[in-house]
């Protein structure tokens, strides 16, 4: 959630805080606002709504000058609104802060009985009063902040400047992500990697409970106590070009062109096809342990928990392992019986997300191994995890989750193949047979992709209906669930995803002429009552969309609309009937007009509980 930039350096900071925050808008925000210093002066300018609120405002009102701080916020303390925009200011000193401070009202109520007052209704004003108050004490910018965020309880990013030293830019994380990119002469921090891309792929990704002091020339990195932290920068690949639309019409339509090319990258280097051997460079578990495994909790929130639900199957089938799957936010307060014989799987795009993170150290807590899927090298999830399975999906910049969900199953695929082999469930030809169908993925992907025109016509029929079923069995569940996820999130539109097996159990009293229901019904051995579910639909008045992998399945007469994918095996087909029902919730949400990179009231990433 939010986005936070700063510039410290000989540039004017506004147009590169200004175009940094540009590049972390995917993840979400209701205001947004600059603050820089010149000749010793702090100058803010915020606004409600959108970035370009911001720059007409700056057109008015330009602010020259550098350092300066930059932030996109969405409101957790007070609504959107201006006076509740970052940056705040208090006594000489201008914070943005991403996250949440849970002794907000100790801290209020200390500081309005020593004479302060508040200009706005968030938690993060106090940062800067509290920092006002402790340097009256010390009269020292870096001691007052250290002081200041000593006295903090809950997560936080903060990037803060100072009148009485202005040559100076202080950051500090805990609990939410942060990033330095190092330049020439000059440095960047952002909340994440796109904001920097233009300036450097020279990245210091910071711990929870350390703090950087910046001036042009020199940082230094320290823990809030003062000890002394070295880092070596990181060199990141993604070019500027990835984190752009590149021609397209929204960012989220690019990123489900880009999922050929993606796959092909989460695969290259990890097999070896003529010994049929799956290879996890960074997989960082011994095999001992992996062979004596009891269970396999996997634990993902959103899209990603959706992955998880086809990672059981796959799993269960092929290293014939109990697997429980968990949402993270759920983990962590059951009490869930993890052993040092028990692997918890973690799957997050950005491997940033609270829950997930704190599901993550409860498994740690109990003793248990802990191995990520995730797509954001270096992020808090992978550092701390005990091994990890990057994605290369490059950067995801919309908020609906496309690539990166098709590259973590992926990403699940490959471990199963490599689970299965090493406790001897998948024997050579088997796993020849499966990685001979993953090499053909990308290729059957592009063929997906071809159906665009077709989808993009039938959402004409269906962009004014108000709910949606979507029905799959097996391993098909977990992708009408995504499916109807998909069309929530973008469009609007109410949608719920049931096992097909389930429709009579409730889901059937809601068919009736104005009600499409998306069947999932690829040509395996529950086709036949799939089919049997459609002509159910059909004799209630329902509409059918279907979506298989057969032209010639019988099905033209028993749906109003079919999609028809590649043939691919069982395991993999969830990842081509995904395709479909990605362009459908696009296409559906362009003709309604909504804002589909940006859906309302979503974050990129959840970074706060």
């Amino acid at each position: 959630m939010c986005g936070i930039v700063g510039y410290i350096g000989p540039q004017q900071a506004t147009p590169i805080v200004l175009d940094g925050l540009r590049k972390l808008e995917y993840r979400g925000y209701d205001s947004a606002g600059i603050a820089t210093i010149n000749q010793g002066k702090i100058n803010i300018c915020r606004a409600e709504g959108k970035l370009l609120n911001l720059e007409k405002r700056l057109l008015d009102q330009p602010l020259i000058g550098h350092p300066g701080i930059g932030h996109t916020r969405w409101a957790t303390h007070g609504r959107p609104s201006e006076i509740n925009a970052h940056p705040h200011y208090a006594g000489g000193f201008v914070v943005v802060h991403n996250g949440i401070i849970e002794n907000y009202l100790d801290l209020n109520t200390s500081l309005r009985e020593q004479g302060h007052n508040f200009s706005s209704d968030t938690d993060t004003e106090i940062i800067a009063h509290w920092i006002e108050e402790h340097y009256k004490e010390c009269g020292d910018f870096e001691s007052a902040v250290r002081k200041a965020l000593g006295d903090v309880r809950g997560a936080y990013a903060v990037a803060i400047l100072s009148e009485q030293e202005p040559d100076k830019l202080i950051v500090a994380k805990q609990g939410s992500p942060l990033v330095v990119g190092q330049g020439q002469g000059e440095f960047f921090v952002a909340s994440d990697i796109p904001a920097m891309l233009a300036h450097t792929r020279q990245m210091i990704f910071l711990e929870d409970g350390e703090l950087v002091v910046f001036t042009a020339e020199a940082m230094a990195i320290t823990t809030l106590a003062g000890m002394p932290v070295q880092k070596t920068p990181k060199t990141i690949t993604w070019s500027p070009v990835m984190a752009e639309k590149d021609g397209y019409r929204h960012f989220m339509l690019k990123e489900i062109y880009e999922q050929p090319r993606a796959i092909a990258d989460t695969i290259a280097g990890r097999i070896r096809e003529d010994q049929a051997e799956v290879f996890l460079e960074d997989i960082g578990l011994e095999d001992v342990f992996l062979k004596g495994l009891e269970r396999i909790y996997i634990v993902a929130c959103g899209t990603s928990w959706h992955a998880a639900l086809v990672g059981k199957f796959l799993l269960e089938k092929h290293a014939r392992i109990p697997v429980e799957v968990d949402i993270a936010s759920e983990f962590r307060y059951r009490d869930p019986l993890v052993t040092e014989k028990t692997l918890t799987l973690l799957i997050s795009q950005s491997g940033e997300t609270a829950d997930t993170l704190a599901a993550l150290r409860e498994a740690h807590g109990k003793a248990g191994k802990v191995l990520a899927i995730c797509n954001v090298v270096e992020s808090s999830i992978a550092r701390e995890s005990d091994g990890v399975i990057y994605t290369h999906a490059g950067p995801e910049i919309g908020v609906a989750s496309t690539k990166a969900f098709t590259t973590q199953l992926v990403a699940l695929y490959l471990f199963t193949l490599y689970l299965g082999d090493l406790r001897g469930n998948l024997d050579q030809q088997n796993r020849r047979t499966m990685l001979d169908a993953l090499v053909s993925l990308p290729g059957k992907i592009e063929e997906c992709l071809k159906l665009d025109d077709a989808i993009e016509q039938a959402a004409h029929g269906l962009m004014q209906v108000h709910d949606f079923l979507y029905l799959g069995r097996g391993n098909q569940y977990p992708i009408a669930l995504e499916g109807a996820l998909k069309l929530k999130e973008i469009s609007y539109i109410h949608a719920e995803g049931y096992p097909a097996g389930e429709m009579k159990h409730g889901p059937i009293a809601l068919i009736d002429e104005q009600l499409p229901v998306v069947v999932i019904a690829p040509h395996n051995e529950t086709f036949d009552k799939v089919a049997a579910n459609m002509e159910e639909v059909q004799a209630r008045g329902g509409r059918v969309v279907s979506v298989t992998d057969q032209a010639e399945s019988g099905l033209a007469d028993k749906a109003e609309i079919v999609f028809v994918t590649p043939k691919i095996i069982d395991d993999l087909m969830p990842v081509l009937t995904t395709i479909p029902l990605q362009l459908l919730s696009y296409h559906i949400a362009v003709l309604k007009g909504t804002d589909v990179d940006q859906p309302r009231n979503l974050a990129k990433r959840v970074t706060v509980e």
